[in-house]
């Protein structure tokens, strides 16, 4: 096994990022985008889950529910909520013993699955809601201006339905 000594990675990988992006346009708002979106995330998880005791993906999975009026297939629900749908059926199935959803039959295809927010559910919601969307005002909202909110929505959303859509 070679040992290279810790000059020759970066070297490497700064010839493959020359290569692919000449000029680095662009990467240092990307690096700021995902380091920007990790350290909310994880800020944001933390509070939730010390002043409420629900993970931030649960939280995100009852939102999605309530937006949706109590109710979503399952695929539908892990498009939403950004997750696998393996992961999703996993985390369901543990709201489902925790009590917050339940499991139902689509009504026009018996394969299908929804996925229903349950009274305890909506109570969670009711006392996690809050407390998620004081740390969005505080930790990101708070820290941009209008006019830098609208840029970011507009240059976010563009990216996305690009990616989508392509």
């Amino acid at each position: 096994m070679q040992v290279h000594s810790k000059a020759e990675p970066a070297a490497h990988f700064d010839r493959i990022v020359a290569k692919e992006m000449p000029g680095g346009r662009g990467l240092p708002a990307w690096d700021a985008l995902l380091r920007a979106h990790a350290t909310l995330l994880r800020q944001l998880e933390s509070d939730l889950e010390s002043k409420t005791g629900l993970a931030l993906a649960d939280f995100d999975v009852l939102a999605q529910l309530a937006i949706a009026g109590g109710s979503l297939r399952m695929t539908d629900l892990a498009d939403r909520a950004l997750i696998s749908r393996s992961g999703m059926t996993r985390r369901v199935t543990r709201l489902v013993h925790e009590g917050l959803v339940r499991r139902a039959h689509a009504d026009a295809d018996a394969r299908g699955v929804v996925v229903e927010l349950t009274d305890s559910g909506l109570k969670r919601l009711t006392v996690a809601g809050p407390v998620h969307m004081r740390g969005v005002s505080e930790l990101f909202v708070a820290k941009l201006d209008d006019r830098e909110l609208a840029v970011l929505e507009s240059a976010l959303a563009k990216v996305t339905l690009d990616c989508t859509f392509g």
